[in-house]
């Protein structure tokens, strides 16, 4: 076994580690941290499979972005931990079949050839993973990586939507009633008289008396 096998395995058990931990802790919160210790993990193995540019789009946008917009919502949300885990016993029998029905479906997909030595790719002094990535993402998957971007744009409206419930110690706004507006609602106009002020060298000359009368 070399070392890079070791460094593979080694990742590989602390992702799998991660991964039961987001699913298993009480507190939220500690369930986002463990999901961005699972993506740095999944990262590193990235690099070890010669994907510099996923690994390190992996930890720029999910750990150092995603997961924090995570934390902040988590935080955010004042989630009661105790009637959430009402029904974790009630769906774990379904939740655990579903789980192993994955784990086989993946077996069947990675195994096989894809774990065969001789499938070893080849690649030319030049190459780049990135610009590879890039022409295939932008050519052939164009429309699932549209739609991704509308999905996330939904996930972040229905996060704010999420923080913006109507609570005792929140101000919510209601955009409708905000258009209804009028200008007479927002806007008054009071009728003043004018004040005329005299000018400074006429008001001098009249409050001095004359030199001739003292």
């Amino acid at each position: 076994m070399v070392f890079t096998d070791i460094v593979f395995y080694t990742l590989a058990a602390i992702l799998l580690f991660a991964g039961l931990r987001v699913i298993t802790t009480r507190n939220p919160v500690h369930a986002a941290l463990f999901l961005v210790l699972a993506f740095f993990t999944a990262a590193g193995i990235w690099l070890l499979l010669e994907a510099e540019f996923l690994g390190i789009a992996l930890v720029l946008v999910y750990v150092g972005a995603v997961m924090v917009l995570f934390l902040f919502v988590v935080m955010m949300l004042d989630i009661n931990v105790d009637k959430l885990r009402e029904g974790f016993w009630e769906y774990l029998p379904m939740a655990g079949f579903i789980g192993v029905l994955m784990v086989v479906e993946m077996a069947m997909v990675l195994g096989g050839k894809y774990f065969s030595p001789t499938h070893a790719v080849t690649k030319p002094a030049g190459y780049s993973n990135t610009a590879e990535l890039g022409s295939v993402l932008y050519t052939d998957y164009l429309l699932p990586f549209e739609l991704a971007s509308v999905v996330l744009l939904v996930a972040i409206v229905a996060a704010i939507v999420l923080t913006l419930r109507d609570r005792q110690d929140n101000k919510s706004m209601n955009p409708a009633e905000q258009v209804k507006v009028r200008k007479q609602d927002r806007l008054r106009i009071v009728s003043m008289a004018a004040e005329v002020e005299q000018p400074i060298a006429e008001s001098v000359a009249i409050d001095t008396p004359a030199e001739g009368k003292q």
